[in-house]
């Protein structure tokens, strides 16, 4: 039985990938992602939960552009389950932009966003974690920053005691079946069936399968 109760707002925070071409003039759009394929299925297992499913990932976002949105398209919503999916951005700026964010800096935002969070709404938290894959191959050079952000987002995790869906591991581990390129053709933007992944590892976060 899922750990989301019944009559929940659960809220999808983060970047691309949780916006995935989501209206913006429509506060019920999911988008065509990973969160629209949770909010299916979940409909399909639970039908009578009367669980709602908001989306406010927005493209290119980083953390300092969470912070600055939070309130509206956080607090203001009053999320029964939040789950956060943010820092690959935070990682690609510095390859494309030149505009390096330290992982101890990273890891300060992300938990003061949260102790804020925790200190104005009751709360269940899911923590996913960024991945990344070697397609094309300039991207292995990215591990050198993505991994200790995915370090700092493990150790906010056992922090706060949050749930938790360790995405870098499972795409690396589906990968070697299907190559790299199958789940993500550029090594970010997961494919439908990387949208899938990502949908299944967080339904057994919940307990919902």
């Amino acid at each position: 039985m899922s750990i989301i109760p019944n009559h929940a707002t659960v809220l999808f925070q983060g970047d691309s990938i949780t916006d995935c071409g989501r209206n913006y003039s429509d506060p019920g759009s999911l988008g065509n992602g990973y969160a629209h394929l949770i909010a299916s299925q979940f409909g399909f297992l639970y039908p009578d939960s009367g669980v709602t499913f908001l989306n406010r990932g927005i493209s290119g976002n980083r953390m300092p552009d969470l912070e600055a949105r939070w309130q509206r398209d956080c607090l203001d919503l009053k999320p029964d389950v939040l789950s956060i999916y943010i820092g690959i951005n935070d990682t690609w700026r510095r390859y494309d932009n030149n505009d390096y964010t330290p992982a101890e800096l990273f890891y300060e935002r992300y938990r003061k966003l949260i102790v804020d969070t925790k200190n104005k709404l009751d709360v269940l938290l899911v923590l996913i974690e960024p991945f990344v894959l070697p397609v094309p191959e300039d991207r292995r050079a990215w591990r050198e920053d993505l991994d200790p952000k995915i370090a700092a987002v493990r150790s906010l995790a056992a922090e706060f005691k949050t749930l938790y869906v360790p995405l870098d591991g499972l795409f690396a581990a589906s990968s070697m079946s299907t190559g790299p390129a199958y789940w993500a053709a550029d090594g970010v933007h997961p494919s439908a069936p990387g949208h899938a992944l990502i949908a299944d590892a967080w339904l057994r976060a919940v307990k919902a399968i």
